[in-house]
This record gives structure tokens, sequence and C-alpha cells, in this order.
């Protein structure tokens, strides 16, 4: 499927000038393979992962920031464990914070090094490679990596797989990075359970704190646990 997209990506370039309208629908799978998520036609993307409990994976995003030590007094009161991906260039400046994930049993997973959310899709090879090298220069061994707001770029799958790396994705979403209100978040999550679910949420905003122990709650409301191990 890679190579099928991306040769009528580029039939669609070529084109474009003498046929814009059929350059622009052939260009759109490529489009949609790399903004959208879940979209796997460009490479493997780890959505859920085997379980036959009613558990989730529960993954938090965009730090180590502020509230890192809160959240871990919250997660450890809340008898959770969860992976944090990290940026880089966040790690570097805190590296306590990163140890004291490590020190609460949670592991830590590469994010990129500085979040380039509104260019990574279209990062040259070299870009891409630094963002995931530099990251990894600066957090604990890891083989999970997750792509600012999801994206993806057609370096991307090549550049993981020569680093023994997988792309995680997520299979429960609440946008909580905008989204203000925890009620509406955990109720989007919640929605999206099932077996081996990713939930993914996000620290570092003022509502943050609220809307990932509103979360748990919620989702164990439903009768979900939490998954156990950090690896």
């Amino acid at each position: 499927m890679r190579i099928v997209i991306l040769t009528l990506a580029a039939i669609g370039i070529a084109i474009t000038f003498f046929a814009p309208l059929i350059g622009f629908v052939l260009v759109v799978p490529l489009l949609l393979a790399l903004l959208h998520p879940s979209v796997q036609w460009l490479g493997p993307v780890m959505t859920r992962y085997p379980t036959d409990a009613n558990e989730v994976w529960l993954t938090i995003d965009d730090g180590p920031t502020d509230d890192t030590h809160a959240l871990l007094d919250l997660l450890e009161r809340l008898d959770v464990r969860a992976t944090f991906f990290v940026k880089g260039i966040l790690a570097s400046a805190h590296r306590d914070r990163i140890d004291e994930i490590i020190a609460h049993g949670h592991s830590v997973a590469n994010h990129s090094h500085t979040h380039p959310s509104g260019t990574f899709w279209c990062l040259p090879p070299r870009a891409v490679a630094r963002q995931i090298d530099q990251c990894n220069g600066v957090i604990p061994q890891t083989s999970y990596f997750r792509s600012p707001v999801g994206f993806k770029n057609v370096f991307l799958h090549p550049a993981l797989k020569n680093r023994g790396m997988q792309l995680v994705g997520f299979s429960a979403r609440a946008f909580d990075a905008v989204e203000r209100d925890p009620n509406v978040i955990a109720s989007r999550i919640t929605k999206s359970l099932q077996p081996g679910a990713i939930v993914v949420l996000h620290q570092g905003r003022e509502w943050s704190l609220r809307a990932i122990e509103t979360t748990i709650h919620a989702i164990r409301e439903r009768g979900y646990g939490f998954r156990k191990t950090n690896k």
C-alpha cells in the first residue's frame, strides 16, 4: 500500500500543472495517510495492544512539564501506571523529572525532540531522524515513538525501522490539549474504550490534572482497569 500511495502522489504532483483536479485527487490519499493518526497506508501504527482483560494503556503526552510531580502523586494515589511520551527538549532541561517518572514505576517514550506539530508531516528525512535521535539521546532507551499530534511523514517508518522502534498511536482521544472540560474529556475517552485501547491524555495545561483524574475514574466506572506493565 505504501508504494501505491507514494506512486499515486508522485503522478498527481507531476500532472498538477496540466490537470490540477486529477492531480489533487491523486495526492489526497497521501495527505490522508499523513494527517490521520490511525491510517496505516504508509506503515504500521500501534493503536491497540493485545490483551484478554478489560484494561487499557494510559499514555500521557507533552511532558515533562511543571505539573509532573503533582501528576505522579495523583497516579500513585490512584494506583495507575502510565507511559509518558515526552519532548526531548523538555526532558533535557528537566532530567530530574524523567528520573522521578521512572522512580514511580512509569515508563518514558519518544514524542520527538521539539514537537514540530505544524511541520512534522513535511520534514525532510534528516530532520525526521534528528527529531527521533535527539529525543532518544536524553531519555532512557525506548522502542516507542509517537509523532506530534499523531501526524506521520513519508520518511518516518523507514527511520523507525532502522532504529528498531514502533510508531504508537491511540484509539481513545479527547483533544484534551485544547478541550478544558474534564467531564467532556472523560466522556470522549470512555466512548472509545475496548480491551487493549490506547488512551492518550496530555499534561501541562491548567486543567490536565483534573481531566486525568476524572478520566481515570470514568474508565474504572466502565469496568476497565489499567495496564500494569511499563514495557
